[in-house]
């Protein structure tokens, strides 16, 4: 009631010339004292110093107009290293009905989204990451149906992510990396959505193959609690260049198709996937990390043409095939880690000289390393595997 109050005696006292320099619509600049009242600049940041409000709001740093109108809200010094800002998002963000774009730098931002971002139906870009925003984000947030990038990373979010964010129609960029989310992964719906970041959260489930649209060109599930098979989801994902799905619970094959996509980082550490990794095509892949997971079967000599290729601790057999050596000795392959695996063999002399810009880890396979070379020191010290767990393997 006295919000509605403020608002009809603004319009008066413009209409009467007495606030001549108050261009912007009464709603809107209530709307931004209420946000500067429940924000300050952390010590060594001055972002607010030009927030007068005797003088025209739309010339204030960070806000941006159209007409009477603000579109565009970037609260902070966007400047690296510069200290950002303290204390809450006050509720008042959804009076500015015309909002287009609002972000918020790293900061001290505490407490939760405010459910009126809702309120927003132009609003295309939210990015709030690297605070401390917390409880659950608003399942109301996809009432903002033309919403296209939402970054909350690096926050303090609980709760699950809710199917309403899934249904957004034009969404392009899903960013809720570094939170403490749970739940499963919902089903997206929009066909323009390029870049999905879930990475260090709590999400459990499985990942359903029509949940992900063939639009997505990057993936990270990394760290979290998945499970079930992946071998459907990433055949229908023919437009990936980043894939990342390490240190979760997975389960099944890799099909071997994927390599046939130009991917440029592949990420599927530590999870328990079972099964043979045999690319069908020739491979354009600069570095493919599957470390850490039960990969079993042979290594495929397609895998060669990957400049960084990282196979630890995993469960293959069988001999390293001779196209491997040629390339690594050729320098073309400048890091081939094999190490904590039940490999038997590799065609190298002792003699041979590993390239200074290469590096190759044999140790604690099913055979005596033909060669001495450096490993990271996780690796550990044994050089070759017992020979009761190779025995147990074969058997």
């Amino acid at each position: 009631m006295r919000f509605t109050k403020l608002i009809w005696c603004l319009m008066f006292l413009v209409r009467l010339g007495f606030l001549t320099e108050a261009i912007l619509d009464p709603v809107d600049f209530l709307a931004l004292q209420a946000i500067r009242k429940s924000l300050d600049d952390l010590p060594g940041s001055n972002f607010f110093q030009s927030w007068d409000f005797t003088s025209d709001p739309c010339g204030f740093a960070g806000v941006y107009c159209d007409g009477d109108k603000v579109t565009t809200l970037n609260l902070g010094d966007p400047r690296a290293g510069s200290p950002g800002l303290s204390g809450r998002i006050n509720p008042a963000i959804g009076k500015l009905s015309s909002l287009i774009e609002l972000s918020i730098v790293p900061g001290r931002i505490m407490g939760a989204l405010p459910a009126t971002i809702s309120q927003l139906k132009d609003l295309r870009f939210l990015a709030i990451s690297r605070n401390f925003i917390s409880g659950e984000i608003p399942a109301s947030i996809g009432e903002a149906r033309r919403l296209r990038t939402l970054d909350l990373s690096y926050n303090q979010l609980t709760g699950t992510i809710s199917p309403s964010i899934g249904s957004l129609p034009e969404l392009s960029s899903l960013i809720l990396c570094h939170n403490h989310l749970t739940g499963s992964i919902p089903p997206f719906l929009s066909q323009t959505l390029t870049r999905i970041d879930l990475k260090r959260n709590s999400l459990t489930g499985s990942v359903s193959p029509a949940s992900l649209p063939p639009s997505l060109q990057y993936l990270s599930l990394a760290w979290n609690q998945l499970t079930g098979p992946v071998d459907r989801v990433l055949l229908r994902l023919n437009q990936l260049n980043y894939l990342d799905l390490s240190l979760n619970r997975f389960t099944g094959t890799i099909p071997g198709r994927i390599f046939a996509f130009p991917i440029t980082n592949l990420q599927l550490q530590r999870n328990f996937f079972y099964g043979l990794i045999q690319p069908a095509n020739q491979v354009t892949i600069s570095t493919v990390d599957l470390s850490y997971n039960r990969f079993s079967g042979s290594i495929s000599p397609l895998l060669s043409s990957v400049e960084n290729l990282y196979l630890n601790s995993n469960r293959f057999t069988g001999e390293v095939p001779a196209s491997f050596v040629e390339r690594l000795l050729a320098a073309s392959i400048q890091t081939l880690y094999l190490q904590h695996n039940f490999l038997t063999g590799i065609q190298i002399s002792p003699a041979a000289e590993i390239p200074v810009s290469s590096s190759l880890c044999l140790q604690y396979n099913c055979m005596v390393p033909p060669l001495q070379t450096p490993c990271p020191l996780k690796a550990g010290p044994q050089k070759t595997r017992p020979s009761t767990q190779c025995n147990e393997w074969r058997g």
